[in-house]
């Protein structure tokens, strides 16, 4: 999958010391998000469906 073009946003609840910061990206034309770790933006990207990111997000924080 061509991630080239991927505008890469950093979560919301990332650290801003440029330590454990995730970054995100909508997949086009797919409901699925990419997520990659941003000391390594070369690195391996994770693809999950909107749900899954959610689901795992709650279940982080204790909400579900």
């Amino acid at each position: 999958m061509d991630l080239s073009k991927a505008e890469w946003r950093k979560a919301t609840r990332s650290l801003n010391n440029g330590g454990e910061c995730v970054e995100l990206a909508d997949v086009a034309g797919a409901s699925a998000v990419a997520v990659r770790d941003s000391k390594d933006p070369d690195g391996p990207v994770l693809l999950v469906t909107r749900a899954a990111l959610r689901t795992a997000v709650q279940s982080a924080a204790g909400t579900h």
